[in-house]
């Protein structure tokens, strides 16, 4: 009887253990992340003071002030900054060493997730070898003939459990294009294989 209730007890728990982490480590890591870029990005702490003379914090207002900020941005380059205009800010920006390298690599990376051309949307299973080893990756270029690669592509690998990753470059024959969104795809890599099939399996039943 005493051990039937401590199976009990254990199975209830483990099944509270599998609700509960999850969400609060869902919710955990987006109020910290929001929290942390609205206390760094809030403005009225530099010249707002409350009653006893501490800088003023308003919550939300430092995303508030991005959003704001990123849609003026927007509407100003979209509809009143000319082609050559945009033309010489590349030219200049092009000219000045290291930083623009690193401004057309986050560019480019940005532009990948919400710019019109998504490049990770397209995932795909690569084989390495004659063995059958396999990964899972994100195609991103289709066309390498500037690196004198004919009939190769280049293919973006995640690592899982991390926002880094991996560029290779393989025979397009190696390359096959997967029946799974790339949402799904993305889950399944940065999970290390442990989520992302829940849509496909729930289709056989």
């Amino acid at each position: 009887m005493i051990k039937k209730l401590f199976q009990k007890f254990f199975y209830y728990l483990i099944k509270g253990t599998l609700v509960v982490v999850p969400l609060a480590g869902a919710i955990f890591l987006i109020v910290w992340l929001v929290a942390t870029v609205d206390g760094a990005l809030n403005i009225t702490e530099h010249f707002l003071q409350d009653d006893q003379g501490e800088p003023l914090y308003i919550p939300g207002l430092g995303i508030l002030s991005v959003i704001i900020l990123l849609t003026l941005v927007g509407l100003i380059f979209t509809n009143l900054v000319t082609d050559p205009i945009r033309n010489w800010l590349g030219r200049t920006v092009n000219k000045i060493p290291l930083f623009n390298t690193l401004y057309s690599s986050i560019r480019d990376f940005t532009e990948a997730f919400v710019g019109d051309a998504k490049k990770f949307n397209e995932p795909v299973l690569v084989e390495f070898n004659d063995s059958g080893l396999k990964r899972i990756g994100f195609l991103t270029q289709r066309d390498l003939t500037a690196l004198e690669l004919e009939n190769h592509v280049m293919v973006y690998f995640p690592y899982a459990y991390s926002v880094a990753g991996q560029i290779a470059v393989v025979s397009a024959d190696r390359v096959r294009k997967l029946n799974i969104s790339a949402t799904d795809a993305m889950k399944l890599v940065v999970s290390g294989g442990v989520s992302g099939l829940e849509i496909k399996k729930e289709g056989k039943h």
